[in-house]
């Protein structure tokens, strides 16, 4: 195979594996913040035992994030040395604010998160959870800052083919961050409403009926039914500016060979990209139209504009689709959720089942965005400035596909791991001895708040 594409999906696999455990822990920390402060203010165990179970979680997650995450430094020299050769003035120090302004806070204050319960006063644990929560955002601002400079670069010039800043402030401001930012970080919290919410549903079909249960299943709930229909919003409006700054993405999105109006939305297709059109097409009349220019003859752009420039139709194509489906079935499932516990205070056994079904459709949803962003850019690396062919290195195909079965293996292993050891936690997890069900303890406030 190509070696160019070989080291692509070896990044893909990579960075695949790695963004699950960001995804849950730039959300989860504000959950255990909050779960902290109720416990604070009521002194009901209940809020403490959602926190020490949830907390564990939270420590599992963030290290294979830091694991994997060093795994993808290196294949920047290896695999892609263009990368820094070209843009390391932009990208290097981008990396480095994330380094120093985040990830040395997250790892100070997590072991007094973890260990200080009764090591240190009440506040000052209190404070500690609060700044690895902070932490992790930042951490998620500049990754986010890099990757949308990436795809809508601005602030910088080049001279030899090298960029160099000129602007930092339009650099970090560049046109696509304030999108993906906010799209990502409300990925993060349904990702982790649905876990919260899914996980604590297995537990109480277990059997574990306790208060630590109960209100981490609500308080997943809530967060999921009240952020879904926010993110729909979010989504659409960050897809106004894809039309605007790349209009060759949003055309394999919809799978538009044609440019014209009165545009159809296509629900399923089959793309035939030797052909340059459709098979099997079943779609809405005049949707993409109203979707994208909010007018039944709205021109919406074609593949026919960019021919031999543009991203591969069917992955971008059906990954939009999936990340759709997804998030219109978490819009559904926690809407009703949502409406049970305020109506009759309970959930019946079928939705119960369905949000453990869906504890993991976050990372689903999550991870189709990711392919839509990242393949729909191609074929560049920086839009208009440097493009993949350009960035790969040397490295023969033989040594990219034994790294390439090695990484997969040890993801697989790793990451059926991990779901494993949730599921072991939440057969486990069960209140804490001192906690009385129910109703607030004075004892256990006074010796952890």
């Amino acid at each position: 195979m190509d070696p160019t594409l070989l080291a692509r999906i070896q990044f893909a696999a990579n960075i695949s594996f790695h963004i699950l455990f960001p995804t849950v822990t730039i959300a989860l920390g504000w959950v255990l913040l909050f779960f902290k402060l109720r416990f604070n203010r009521t002194g009901d165990a209940a809020w403490m035992d959602a926190y020490r179970f949830w907390v564990k979680v939270f420590a599992l997650s963030f290290a294979l994030g830091v694991v994997s995450g060093i795994t993808m430094s290196f294949q920047f020299g290896t695999n892609w040395p263009g990368f820094m050769q070209h843009v390391g003035n932009i990208a290097g120090p981008l990396l480095a604010y994330e380094i120093l302004t985040a990830f040395f806070m997250e790892a100070t204050f997590l072991g007094i998160m973890l260990f200080g319960f009764r090591r240190v006063p009440g506040w000052l644990h209190t404070l500690a959870t609060f700044l690895v929560a902070f932490g992790t955002t930042i951490s998620a601002f500049w990754i986010i800052v890099l990757n949308s400079w990436m795809h809508t670069p601005q602030g910088f010039e080049l001279r030899d083919g090298v960029a160099h800043a000129t602007d930092w402030l339009a650099i970090i401001l560049n046109p696509s961050m304030p999108y993906r930012l906010t799209h990502m970080l409300i990925a993060s919290a349904l990702t982790v409403g649905f876990l919260v919410a899914g996980l604590s549903a297995w537990r109480w079909l277990k059997g574990d009926r306790a208060p630590g249960v109960r209100v981490a299943l609500r308080t997943g709930i809530v967060l999921s039914a009240i952020l879904a229909p926010v993110q729909a919003f979010v989504g659409d409006l960050h897809g106004l500016n894809t039309l605007e700054h790349q209009p060759a993405k949003i055309a394999a999105m919809e799978g538009n060979w044609t440019t014209g109006g009165r545009v159809p939305l296509l629900l399923f297709a089959v793309p035939d990209e030797a052909a340059r059109e459709n098979r099997f097409e079943i779609g809405i009349p005049l949707g993409a139209s109203l979707i994208l220019r909010h007018h039944p003859d709205g021109v919406v752009p074609g593949l026919d504009q960019f021919e031999g420039r543009h991203p591969p139709v069917k992955p971008v194509f059906y990954a939009f689709r999936v990340m759709v489906g997804t998030g219109l079935l978490m819009i559904a499932i926690s809407a009703a959720a949502a409406f049970f516990l305020w109506r009759r205070g309970t959930l019946p056994v079928l939705l119960l089942r369905a949000l453990a079904g869906m504890s993991f459709a976050g990372w689903v949803a999550t991870l189709a965005g990711w392919y839509v962003t990242e393949i729909g850019r191609q074929p560049w690396l920086v839009t208009g400035v440097l493009t993949t062919a350009q960035a790969a290195g040397p490295v023969p195909a033989g040594q990219i596909g034994l790294t390439l079965a090695l990484y997969l293996s040890l993801y697989a292993v790793l990451l059926a791991a991990y779901i494993a050891a949730l599921f072991r936690l939440a057969r486990k997890g069960r209140a804490h001895p001192d906690a009385h069900p129910g109703r607030p303890d004075a004892a256990l406030a006074a010796r952890t708040a």
